[in-house]
């Protein structure tokens, strides 16, 4: 009788700490921005983002830290580009636009992956025109570099034809990064999205993380 009831016992610590175990690690591993989330990346959201230091339109030196003082969403392109950059930085200029109509301020970054020729004035006057609230970021080619490096950015100038050398295009990728201040990076948005989802769910993560 003694031993089936220690017997008993051991079994009901044992349920009692794998109870505990599991609560523990559910709460661990817990996203509370699971519900928000319509992509997925390998290894985890914290394998995207991370420190930089690039020259803002207005000629300052500025580190992430600065830039990300607030909900960003951020996307790399170039002033030159013919037609990609300027719909999908207009579709997020409109997101963020139908965001501030809701209270949520968003801020809309710009870093040029063409640091050549976007310098600080080419960048301003650009970014100008797309939203007075944006802010356009160039850099040295290591600066940039880096940046897109931390994002996992891809980008490769074209050859210029002989005599046209200030005339190419920029390979690049086409995603725009939502970034919180005390989370770092936490999604995606494919240029694909309409203004409305990329608000929706970026309105999501900024009510999650309250």
């Amino acid at each position: 009788m003694t031993r089936m009831i220690a017997i008993a016992a051991a079994v009901i610590v044992a349920v009692a700490l794998g109870a505990t175990y599991v609560a523990t690690l559910g709460r661990g591993d817990q996203d509370r921005f699971a519900q928000c989330r319509a992509s997925s990346v390998a290894g985890g959201a914290g394998q995207i983002g991370g420190p930089f230091e690039l020259v803002s339109e207005t000629g300052e030196t500025v580190t992430d830290a600065q830039v990300i003082d607030r909900p960003a969403l951020i996307y790399f392109g170039y002033t030159f580009c013919p037609d990609v950059c300027p719909m999908d930085v207009a579709r997020n200029a409109e997101a963020v636009d139908l965001l501030e109509e809701r209270g949520k301020i968003v801020k809309p970054v710009f870093i040029s992956i063409d640091p050549a020729r976007d310098t600080p004035e080419v960048l301003a006057e650009w970014t100008d025109y797309i939203h007075p609230r944006m802010i356009g970021l160039t850099g040295s080619e290591a600066q940039v570099r880096a940046a897109s490096r931390a994002y996992r950015t891809y980008f490769q100038a074209q050859a210029p034809k002989p005599g046209e050398e200030d005339f190419y295009l920029v390979d690049h990728s086409t995603m725009s990064y939502l970034t919180l201040p005390d989370h770092g990076f936490v999604e995606f948005f494919r240029r694909d999205e309409t203004p409305e989802s990329v608000a929706g769910r970026i309105a999501c993560f900024l009510d999650a993380a309250k």
